[in-house]
């Protein structure tokens, strides 16, 4: 603990140099940002600024698209509770009771409960971070090609099982991510694969482009055909001080969505959407009175929130320390590390201490920049949902537009774009989520380097992966996985949950 606690004194030296302090906090703001705005989402807005990193050091560049994801679950909040317009997809709960609350002339105190969860949630679960990564880094030593093959396999079971919607869709879009990542030359026979002849393609399908274009492009050009419109209709805001009473009301409810958020961060598939949707769930579950929530329950704002804040922070223990990504937020990390010549996996904390204790420690300087950011300037973002979507869409396609093509210099990198935007687009008129896509397109290149070196080590014997008890471990429970979507209570189950 000793060790934990002087490596973070020097993860705190290195995010409180100028450079990086600044790009944590452009982070924090640009996250509150694209919470408070529908229509953006860490997702798209990662996607869109990942070329602008490469002008930075590997270790600003994650602190800043870092910031950007936490703090999109602050900002997603504050629209949420105001105007009933949650803008990201793990506050559509928290407007449940939220706005609720802003009719009954309670903003301030909803807004303050949300912060003050999202705070305490946000600094334990990067406590968490601090503490497990260490350990799971050095258990992760141990891992060879085939467990990490089998941990890769287990990933994208649990991206299969917890996607909403059709699970069919669901493994569609990992087997044609993996089919995507196919692309390029083959490492063993040097022969290219599904390249069409286009030379452009040798080096595989860009992942900038890939990403931008199913996030981005695909997100804007569904916002323009919804017609996006935005009204202020909230009221007096109220007092930013909760009583006492209503304090001691909801401190449980943030201890459990702390905690709940802190698993499904850490559980491959999880994420912060599933946990803030569970948080809510297991407050009515455990509420004396059920019927009070949707009607302006403070628990149903303090523990969807804290979740979510939770979930984020501590999504980066698997990420940093085994190299799996647990969302598709996650998967644009990986691929940033990877554009940045950093391998992800249990080598980052020996081999980049200053990155690994470096976003640790600025994941604290962040949530106290949030919570400072976020109360005082309610107004302002708010006011920002005025802004006509017809500007805000010719602005985000100018500067990804010209992020693409500074990545490469090359035009073909922008047709690419163009065409996963429209396939984004098609998937989501087809109810099937890109997010396992992309799980799969970052995930492939991976799986089948272990599981190629694999079968070189065993002499092409495939029980390799059964006689090794980690590996054998992480099967079974791949396998227990796929047995609880195909039983057919269970699978019901799970679409009256999402349906719910």
């Amino acid at each position: 603990m000793i060790d934990v606690f002087s490596l973070l004194g020097h993860g705190f030296l290195v995010v409180l140099t100028p450079t990086n302090l600044f790009f944590c906090l452009v982070g924090a703001v640009l996250g509150t940002l694209i919470g408070v705005l529908p229509g953006l989402g860490p997702v798209a807005t990662i996607s869109l600024l990942l070329p602008a990193t490469f002008a930075l050091e590997p270790t600003t560049a994650i602190i800043m698209l870092a910031g950007i994801y936490y703090g999109a679950q602050y900002g997603g909040s504050t629209t949420a509770i105001l105007v009933n317009i949650p803008g990201e997809s793990t506050s559509v709960v928290t407007a449940l009771d939220g706005y609720k609350m802003a009719q009954q002339g309670r903003a301030g105190e909803a807004l303050a409960i949300a912060a003050i969860g999202s705070f305490l949630a946000g600094c334990f679960g990067t406590v968490v971070v601090a503490v497990a990564g260490p350990p799971l880094a050095g258990f992760a030593q141990r891992f060879a090609s085939p467990e990490y093959f089998s941990l890769m396999v287990l990933g994208l079971i649990s991206a299969i099982v917890l996607a909403n919607g059709s699970v069919i869709r669901a493994i569609a879009m990992i087997l044609l991510g993996l089919l995507i990542g196919m692309v390029g030359i083959d490492v063993n026979s040097g022969q290219s694969r599904l390249t069409f002849g286009m030379p452009e393609l040798y080096d595989g399908v860009s992942f900038v482009a890939a990403a931008m274009g199913l996030f981005g492009v695909a997100e804007v050009i569904c916002n323009l055909e919804d017609g996006i419109q935005r009204g202020l209709n909230a009221g007096r805001i109220g007092s930013l001080m909760p009583s006492r009473a209503v304090m001691r009301a909801v401190r449980w409810a943030v201890v459990r969505g702390t905690l709940l958020g802190t698993a499904f961060g850490i559980l491959p598939g999880g994420g912060a959407t599933v946990a803030s949707f569970s948080a809510y769930a297991l407050e009515k579950r455990v509420a004396k009175d059920s019927t009070r929530f949707g009607r302006g329950a403070p628990e149903g704002v303090a523990a969807p929130e804290s979740a979510n804040n939770a979930a984020a922070q501590t999504s980066f223990v698997p990420l940093l320390t085994l190299g799996i990504p647990t969302s598709a937020t996650m998967a644009l990390m990986v691929g940033a590390l990877i554009l940045h010549g950093i391998t992800p996996g249990p080598t980052v904390i020996t081999r980049q201490p200053d990155l690994f204790w470096g976003l640790i420690a600025s994941m604290f300087v962040g949530n106290v920049m949030l919570i400072i950011i976020n109360l005082p300037m309610i107004g302002i973002w708010v006011r920002l949902l005025l802004v006509p979507y017809r500007l805000l869409f010719l602005l985000i396609l100018v500067i990804s537009s010209i992020g693409i093509y500074s990545v490469n210099n090359s035009p073909f990198d922008l047709y690419l774009t163009i065409g996963f935007g429209i396939l984004g687009y098609l998937l989501r008129k087809l109810d099937a989520e890109p997010a396992p896509l992309l799980m799969g397109f970052v995930l492939g290149p991976m799986m089948e380097e272990n599981f190629r070196r694999s079968l070189i080590i065993s002499r092409g014997d495939p029980l390799v992966f059964l006689q090794r008890p980690i590996s054998l471990v992480l099967l079974v429970m791949s396998l227990a996985l796929l047995i609880t979507v195909a039983m057919p209570a269970i699978r019901r189950r799970r679409e009256e949950v999402f349906q719910e």
